[in-house]
């Protein structure tokens, strides 16, 4: 029951995100933003998240994960409703703030009830289920916010993704309570960031940042790319879907596929696959080469969120796992402050088509640092066999 409740939250606040974070670079366009002004939009998003993350672990490591969860609903509903009440480029900034902090106290309590009512062997499975609601969400969300943009108005997205908002709040009542207070004679030593010591550790959350930042890249350039070439708002919702789509589609099949293979070299490949799919979207013209682009990346952006996550709750000490699920969304969001920043300027004095191929570039040279060389990582793909 609680796996159900989870994986409906999941899927709901994530319709709500999607129908409005691939529309937010091109209703700022409207508004007036420059490229630079919709980097440091994106990365709005990411710098609250990333001062706050760890903490917000640890809060609710000791109260458990229903208030976080009611919390992280209501401020998603809030922020999302922001532009359709106030139609300001002001408002898109405030509406970021709050839907970044807001999504990380729902995401890592929503992991959390997972990894504890989950075991070992099936922890991949449920993780799988979780991750395939989120892709879910992401395929759903775009189609909807380009239809609701197209045919009505931007800030008419913004309210229909608010009104989705009242689902998801009201499940989060149905969060089993309950607290995890720390065993006796379990004492916190160290700082959080002395976790990175351990080596599976460090290469789980190296290969989430570098996924996650590779989407967002991909939801707040990939329009404004495409509108240059003259595809519609409908078109472009379409295309992130295909995306979304495909992302589904491989995580029904991830746990046979790290079975088989094992996870280290399912994550090498996905990675260099969405790689070299940033790579050629910017020799593309259409419609159609965009879309199949599209489901390629998404085949491997797919599959380093599950795989990272399994991995980074199993390496945590079982009495800090929302603190460590906390480290790993702040260094995702790390990575999605910085690389907006970094490609609004490089878009601003390169054009968009330049965030293409550097980002592609990132993608391809960093897979390489998830490559399993420890003896952790072998028997850890040994257990997966």
């Amino acid at each position: 029951m609680s796996l159900r409740i989870v994986i409906l939250i999941a899927l709901s606040f994530q319709v709500m995100l999607f129908s409005t974070r691939p529309i937010m670079s091109l209703y700022a366009l409207q508004l007036g933003a420059s490229t630079w002004q919709i980097g440091m939009l994106t990365a709005a998003f990411a710098f609250f998240p990333f001062v706050l993350a760890i903490h917000i672990g640890k809060i609710t490591d000791f109260i458990g994960d229903r208030l976080p969860v009611i919390f992280g609903m209501i401020g998603l509903t809030v922020g999302v409703a922001l532009p359709f009440l106030f139609p300001h480029l002001w408002s898109l900034y405030v509406s970021q703030a709050i839907i970044g902090v807001s999504q990380i106290f729902g995401v890592i309590s929503l992991q959390n009830v997972i990894g504890n009512i989950s075991t070992k062997e099936n922890r991949d499975h449920q993780f799988g289920l979780y991750s395939t609601a989120i892709a879910s969400g992401g395929l759903i969300g775009p189609v909807l916010g380009g239809y609701l943009a197209e045919l009505v108005s931007y800030p008419f997205a913004y309210f229909v993704a608010a009104c989705i908002g009242v689902l998801p709040i009201c499940l989060s009542f149905l969060i089993p309570h309950a607290e995890r207070k720390k065993k006796a004679g379990t004492e916190k030593t160290g700082s959080s960031f002395q976790l990175l010591k351990i080596p599976l550790l460090r290469k789980a959350l190296a290969s989430s940042a570098l996924v996650l930042y590779s989407r967002d890249i991909f939801v707040a350039y990939f329009p404004l790319f495409a509108s240059q070439m003259g595809l519609s708002a409908t078109d472009i919702g379409w295309i992130i879907t295909i995306q979304g789509l495909t992302m589904v589609i491989v995580r029904f099949s991830l746990t046979r596929l790290s079975g088989k293979f094992g996870r280290g070299r399912v994550l090498l490949g996905s990675i260099l696959v969405a790689g070299l799919s940033f790579l050629l979207v910017p020799l593309s013209s259409n419609a159609i080469l965009f879309g199949v682009l599209s489901a390629f990346m998404g085949a491997g952006l797919g599959c380093g969120q599950p795989l990272s996550m399994t991995t980074t709750y199993n390496a945590s000490p079982k009495d800090r796992t929302g603190e460590v699920l906390g480290l790993r969304l702040a260094i995702n969001r790390l990575s999605q402050l910085i690389a907006p920043m970094m490609f609004g300027l490089l878009g601003t004095w390169a054009g968009v088509v330049s965030v293409f191929y550097v980002s592609g570039a990132f993608l391809i040279g960093g897979a390489f640092l998830t490559k399993q060389t420890t003896e952790e990582d072998f028997e850890e793909q040994k257990q997966a066999q």
